[in-house]
């Protein structure tokens, strides 16, 4: 390698370092004691979805908005959100790299995909926690770097769950947990897309934080759930991108607007799939031995 390249190649690693540093999640920690009402109202009032909980500041554990949403679904015991510690919602198997990494998230992005998770802890040699990236990180990073490489057909899933305006909250909200998704294309009577609802949209609106309730375990819904329907939470405005843009663009849409993905349509504006920071994290995880392969197809070729 020649002093011109080894200089090229020093600058663009000192490029990512920083820009690592700079799309790092904020870290927001909770004890194990702490009630699930603790772990919600610091994700409402910090715009996190996930949560370590930690002990003398080693990660023992990792929480995510769905999890909560899936424990109150299946519990079954009286107590309310604020009677229950978050350590009997958490999932214990917390996935870690070592902060001295190089490519972090290159890593990051691989394990994610691997172990389909939402976040991965970074800690020091001893074991605590340094930082944490998220699907939200990678989601910026790609959005920057990697423009150029894929379009959202390559990527997006077809797979879309769908509800209608007329739809009770309640019946969202229990479509959303039996799916194991976080959002729903709302759609109208011919199946044309008309909006998003998220387990976020049902959170921002519920009076367990607006108006302080603190007996309900319906912790997502607002006073009278059952008999509010989808229309009442949505609002005029729905993002949408066709197939044949660059993912690239889905990102950026993605973190300018704050969501977690986008319903894709075709030419005729009919609704194909969605596009989310899952997918995001999927094209990361392998944008880079694509690029590598075709570097050295040119170099024999």
């Amino acid at each position: 390698m020649s002093d011109n390249q080894s200089s090229i190649l020093n600058q663009k690693m000192r490029e990512i370092q920083n820009m690592e540093k700079r799309y790092s999640t904020p870290i927001i920690t909770i004890r194990p004691e702490s009630s699930i009402f603790d772990a919600l109202l610091q994700m409402q009032t910090n715009f996190v979805k996930h949560i370590v909980i930690t002990t003398k500041n080693i990660p023992v554990g990792i929480v995510t908005e769905r999890d909560i949403n899936r424990f109150l679904g299946e519990d079954k015991t009286a107590h309310a959100i604020d009677e229950i510690p978050i350590k009997h919602v958490m999932q214990k198997n917390v996935m870690t790299i070592n902060d001295g990494i190089e490519d972090h998230f290159d890593q990051c992005a691989t394990r994610m995909e691997t172990f389909k998770i939402g976040s991965i802890v970074i800690v020091n040699d001893d074991g605590e926690l340094s930082g944490i990236v998220s699907r939200t990180d990678l989601t910026k990073y790609y959005a920057r770097v990697f423009g150029g490489n894929y379009l959202v057909k390559n990527f997006m899933s077809k797979k879309v769950v769908t509800c209608r305006r007329t739809d009770s909250l309640k019946f969202a909200s229990s479509l959303m947990n039996k799916n194991q998704v976080s959002r729903l294309v709302v759609t109208d009577e011919e199946g044309y897309p008309v909006g998003l609802i998220s387990t976020n949209t049902l959170l921002i609106h519920s009076d367990y934080f607006t108006k302080g309730k603190t007996r309900t375990r319906d912790y997502l819904l607002p006073i009278n759930g059952e008999k509010l329907t989808v229309k009442d939470l949505l609002t005029d405005d729905l993002l949408t991108i066709n197939e044949e843009e660059d993912l690239a663009v889905a990102a950026s849409i993605m973190i300018k607007n704050k969501v977690g993905g986008i319903p894709v349509v075709d030419s005729n504006q009919n609704l194909i799939g969605i596009v989310s920071k899952t997918d995001i994290v999927r094209a990361f995880s392998i944008v880079g031995l694509h690029k590598e392969l075709k570097s050295k197809y040119r170099e024999l070729y």
